[in-house]
């Protein structure tokens, strides 16, 4: 399915405010209601609407501290990569794992306490990852750009 200016519209708009309803929608993409409808169940169905989810304040929550991880394996073979990432799965703290293409073959993105935090974090779950050679982590100092919307 081709993506028009209006289910641009209707997904530039939910991406900043995802809680808004049906109407507030049709109103602001200037569209009618049943029609602004159908095209966002089509988006749903079609898989370009993902899912819905409140994002929450890490601050909020005790959790202020980004920190990245760059992982190295001892090999690239399907096995060894299959159980690293099935391992990372269950890492409650990950929020993401991206294999890479560079020096180093994982990125774990995880948001932490402090320093305490992520010593546990590594000794109870980084630590036992299979397969790994190298682990390089970094704090981030400060988030200057922050976003969960694409550019459409």
């Amino acid at each position: 399915m081709q993506l028009d200016a209006t289910d641009r519209r209707i997904l530039r708009t939910l991406q900043r405010e995802g809680r808004m309803s049906n109407a507030e929608l049709a109103e602001q993409i200037v569209l009618s209601p049943s029609a602004c409808h159908r095209r966002v169940q089509r988006l749903e169905t079609d898989g370009f609407i993902a899912g819905y989810v409140a994002l929450v304040d890490p601050r909020k929550i005790g959790k202020p501290a980004t920190v990245f991880v760059e992982i190295t394996l001892n090999g690239q073979s399907d096995e060894l990569l299959d159980g690293f990432e099935k391992a990372v799965a269950k890492i409650p703290d990950v929020l993401e794992c991206h294999l890479m293409a560079g020096s180093a073959d994982y990125l774990l993105k995880l948001v932490v306490e402090d320093t305490e935090d992520f010593a546990r974090i590594h000794r109870q779950y980084l630590a036992r990852l299979p397969g790994v050679a190298q682990m390089q982590s970094s704090f981030a100092l400060r988030t200057v750009v922050k976003t969960t919307a694409l550019d459409l």
